[in-house]
């Protein structure tokens, strides 16, 4: 397994990660299948200008992907968005691989903390996150999901 950083051309592959990772795991995230699926060229062009999106390759294959971002108002934090893990590649480690390329961006950016929401019920991913120092901060999570994370770095 390797973990390669997406650049600004690969768009397509970009693409068809987060949208078997929105098939897969529907209720995981904000935004649908569908409306991903509507995005044109552009929009995911810019993804991958604002995102630092990192996919893991196992056998050839994605079969993961994660992103980070920046905090909207305060450039002292940073969001782990969008891990996800294909079904056939889970329990192999992926899932915590990708969250530390995130958390070594982060650091590379200066960050003070990283910041990422989940859903009340995804017991793999709180586990995971757990393991990796997270923890809830009391924070008002989006529409999206139930609990905020935050690791401080």
């Amino acid at each position: 397994m390797r973990i390669e950083r997406l650049s600004f051309d690969e768009w397509e592959r970009l693409r068809t990660i987060r949208l078997r990772s929105l098939l897969d795991s529907p209720d995981s995230f904000d935004t649908t299948h569908e409306q991903a699926s509507l995005f044109p060229q552009e929009s995911w062009i810019k993804q991958l200008h604002t995102l630092p999106t990192f996919v893991a390759i196992l056998d050839g294959e994605d079969v993961g992907i994660v992103r980070g971002g920046n905090d909207e108002e305060n450039s002292d934090i940073g969001w782990l968005i969008s891990l996800w893990v294909a079904p056939e590649a889970r329990s192999l480690g992926i899932g915590k691989e990708l969250s530390r390329k995130v958390v070594n961006w982060a650091e590379s950016e200066r960050k003070r903390s990283l910041l990422l929401e989940v859903r009340e019920g995804n017991e793999f991913a709180r586990n995971l996150y757990d393991r990796m120092g997270f923890h809830p901060n009391g924070g008002v999570p989006s529409d999206c999901c139930e609990i905020q994370l935050e690791l401080v770095l």
